[in-house]
């Protein structure tokens, strides 16, 4: 038998997977530990490792090659569950495999920002390397033969995934090794090579010749449809100048076996006309094989046989059988046996994978569980919220009634209230208004640092597509690589709402600035010592009866006004800390169901842990409603027998106990602001991260293209010689024939002799089943490849935007107070989370 015909490889690019891989897994698991950052670090970089080795395995042609380029492919299987392939922003970059470059040293290859495309070229060169081990196996060993078939095998069922994974994977235009035409070709010819070593196994097993007809029939038409599909304009100049040849060699050669062995059963039968005839005929196949695949040795043995075979029954027929021998076309087909078929694509291909990204959750499971965080904190903000503003609503009750200052005083006590004593020391304890004053100074600068940034990563995807319209509009059709307006869609979208975020943000600095211009005087005096307060009170109207019963229940519902705001403390820690792990139930769910319901399941499991605690909430708020009302009727009893209301020292408690209570909302406000903008900038920079990934990604996929372009227009053909001018036709004195005022001819290539027809330099005859006598295309020379001055290329920013002074962490006097305030209500800071949180 000849060769077995191999695939050439895709040739690989090193590109840099670890600063997007890292960038994409830190925004994706944005709340993992620094003890899982670490891991995944590492697993990044072991990643990248794993992929240098793989890509130049495939070169190594060898069965224990298969191993690591398997586990490289397995890899990329098990991240694409645990990713948003679409987000990962990589240049992956691979030649053409058929492409045989130009003069220049140009390939034809693509680069595509995507890890399908990836997997996809990956994929090709597996199949590729097996074909390459089977065709180098000794096919005179049992162990050689079941591997070659095997791997054949294997091949054609990845060529076969690969017309339908390759569209899919490359929205443009692909290289032509991976159009559906040539993976067309490459699945026929690997099934039928894979027949063709199971007819070896067959021959070497002493099979009957009738079951070995029936499998070379088969192979023959496999090479017939082999043939015909390579010969399609769309890839004929694609393959090696052997391959052809070789395949119309092997029809041929597989035509003649089967004639061959099919013989052989006449003979066995007696058909001794029937045996002539195909004997005849399989000769004739026989020198067509050794013609039409240029090699004079091809199936010499079965040749040989053939005629031997011949040579007897002639003899036999003539002088015992007489046998009429009937015309081919009147014989009936022996019949077709295929046993080569494509395999199916099992995962995971490598015999002992072991995923190194272990340790990241499928992202199915990981969106299904931030899902159920986010709709966790909104109904715990809900109650949260309910209670805050049922706090607020009894604090402005009280401070409108003076209370519970005007009990306070009714103890003969002529000093500070009591209870303006503990709010003026816990206003100093916590910085009183120097405190606020500072947080309110640095606000503007925060939001600035996240503007800029901001701004920045919208100029980045601004300029790319520009560059992109500009080289579009100059190269017209010829620019055939993706919009950036489809590719940056998404882009667009988040960048729209963090400038909503931030938009959003800067209403909420100015309500709390007003709060605190409105209650600023009041704070002032609370930031005050005690005896400086003191001094600055007006002098009292008169002294009030604490033994009497208007004073005595006012101070008793003071106590219960007390008792509810602890309770409601107790509540909100409780639903702050009511947590519950969702992972084993979307699991069993992902693994029963294939999908995961998570707004049910979530639902379900919340109701259970938080309606304790919202019909705890429920009762407070309408345990206040009377409360607030008994305490207005006992206040009206009080100013009733005291006659205490509406002093100038009573009008100053107020004012100092709403002072009191803007002072406690509004240092939670800016310190949940700062945190805020703290976070925004954390998110924004893994954004902007993400889009300098984007934007290398294209610039290198850019940087190709235009250099297709300019090989592609090096290899047009030079334009034909332009007749000389009418005076240099002729000179006086020359001599010549020429008449004057006409050119001299120009020789042409094939006058000349220099350069043969091109089935004579390399001893190709005209395949079998193409047209004799057209000739094969005359190899043009290329001109050299004008100056080319592409559009300036946007620099990649090799690090994402530093501010001077941007914190790490969070920074120290960060209370980390519920997001749930009141200035999310007032306008204040959003309670939503930005993308990606």
């Amino acid at each position: 038998m000849s060769k077995f015909l191999g695939v050439p490889l895709k040739k690989p690019s090193e590109v840099d997977v670890v600063k997007p891989l890292n960038n994409l897994i830190q925004s994706t698991y944005n709340g993992a530990t620094e003890e899982e950052k670490s891991k995944y670090a590492e697993a990044v970089n072991e990643f990248s490792k794993q992929r240098n080795t793989a890509i130049w395995k495939f070169f190594e042609k060898y069965e224990a090659s298969l191993e690591i380029v398997y586990a490289y492919y397995d890899q990329i299987c098990a991240l694409e569950t645990k990713i948003s392939v679409s987000e990962l922003q990589i240049p992956f970059k691979w030649k053409d495999a058929f492409d045989k470059g130009s003069i220049f040293g140009g390939k034809i290859s693509l680069t595509h920002t995507s890890l399908l495309y990836e997997k996809v070229c990956v994929l090709f060169n597996i199949a590729a390397l097996q074909s390459s081990i089977a065709a180098n196996q000794a096919l005179d060993s049992d162990e050689g033969l079941k591997l070659a078939i095997k791997l054949l095998q294997q091949s054609a069922g990845i060529f076969q995934y690969l017309k339908g994974a390759t569209p899919a994977a490359v929205p443009s235009e692909p290289t032509p090794d991976l159009s559906q035409d040539t993976l067309t070709v490459l699945q026929a010819l690997m099934v039928a090579q894979a027949q063709e070593v199971f007819i070896l196994k067959a021959i070497k097993d002493n099979m009957k010749d009738q079951i070995i007809a029936k499998l070379c029939c088969q192979a023959e038409e496999f090479y017939a449809d082999v043939l015909r599909a390579m010969q399609k304009e769309s890839v004929r100049s694609l393959w090696e100048k052997e391959w052809i040849p070789t395949v119309a060699g092997k029809q041929a050669g597989f035509h003649a076996l089967t004639q061959l062995y099919q013989s052989l059963v006449c003979r066995a039968s007696k058909k001794i006309g029937e045996e002539i005839a195909r004997l005849r005929n399989a000769i004739e196949l026989f020198k067509a094989a050794q013609s039409r695949g240029g090699n004079e040795t091809y199936l010499d043995e079965y040749f040989s046989r053939a005629k031997r075979n011949l040579a007897e029954s002639t003899k036999d027929n003539e002088f015992i059988y007489n046998e009429i021998i009937p015309d081919l076309s009147t014989l009936p087909s022996p019949g077709k046996a295929q046993l080569a078929k494509p395999l199916p694509i099992g995962v995971p291909l490598a015999a002992n994978f072991k995923d190194i990204f272990s340790s990241l959750v499928p992202v199915e499971l990981h969106r299904a569980l931030t899902a159920s965080d986010m709709r966790r904190n909104e109904i715990v903000n809900v109650e949260i919220m309910k209670l805050r503003e049922a706090t607020q609503t009894l604090n402005a009750v009280l401070a409108s009634l003076n209370l519970p200052a005007a009990v306070e005083t009714a103890d003969g006590n002529s000093g500070l209230p009591p209870s303006l004593k503990d709010k003026a020391l816990e206003v100093r304890q916590k910085g009183g208004i120097e405190n606020v004053q500072t947080l309110l100074k640095d606000l503007p600068e925060l939001l600035n640092r996240n503007r800029e940034i901001l701004d920045e990563t919208e100029r980045l995807l601004d300029e790319e597509r520009d560059s992109d319209n500009q080289l579009r509009t100059q190269f017209k059709e010829r620019w055939t690589r993706i919009g950036s307006d489809k590719l940056t869609e998404m882009f667009r979208t988040n960048a729209k709402k963090y400038r909503e975020v931030i938009t959003n943000a800067i209403e909420a600095d100015k309500v709390v600035r007003q709060k605190f211009e409105a209650n600023q005087k009041g704070i002032q005096l609370l930031s005050l010592p005690p005896d400086q307060i003191q001094q600055s009170l007006p002098s009292a109207s008169g002294s009030v009866d604490p033994n009497c019963s208007s004073v005595q229940r006012l101070k008793k519902l003071m106590d219960d006004v007390e008792t509810i705001k602890a309770e409601r403390e107790a509540v909100e820690s409780e639903l702050k800390a009511a947590t519950f792990d969702m992972k084993d139930e979307f699991l069993i769910a992902l693994q029963k169901d294939g999908a995961i319901d998570e707004p049910a399941l979530s639902l379900a499991r919340i109701g259970q842990v938080l309606n304790p605690l919202q019909q705890q909430v429920r009762e407070s708020v309408e345990r206040q409603q009377s409360l607030v009302a008994d305490i207005q009727s006992a206040h009206g009893a009080f100013v009733s027998e005291t006659g205490s209301c509406g002093s100038s020292r009573d009008t100053l408690y107020q004012e100092l106990a709403t002072a009191y209570d803007s002072y406690i909302e509004l240092s939670g406000n800016l310190q949940e602001g700062t945190k805020f903008y703290n976070d925004l900038t954390q998110l924004l920079v893994v954004f902007q991260n993400k889009i300098s990934d984007f934007v290398f990604a294209r610039k290198t996929e850019k940087e190709e293209l235009l250099k297709d372009l300019t090989t592609e227009s090096s290899r047009q053909a030079c334009p034909a010689t332009p007749a000389l001018p009418s005076h240099y036709a002729s000179t006086s004195g020359s001599g010549s024939d020429i008449p004057p005022g006409s050119a001299p001819s120009v020789p042409s290539v094939a006058s000349t002799g220099n350069i043969p027809y091109p089935a004579q330099v390399h001893g190709m005859p005209v395949p079998y089943g193409a047209q004799p006598g057209v000739p094969y295309p005359a190899y043009v020379p290329a001109p050299m490849p004008q100056s080319f001055n592409p559009y300036a290329t946007l620099p990649y920013p090799g690090t994402a935007y530093q501010y001077q002074g941007f914190p790490q962490g969070p920074q120290p006097g960060h209370y980390g107070t519920y997001p749930g305030s009141y200035a999310n209500q007032q306008g204040g800071y959003p309670n939503q989370k930005p993308p990606g949180w």
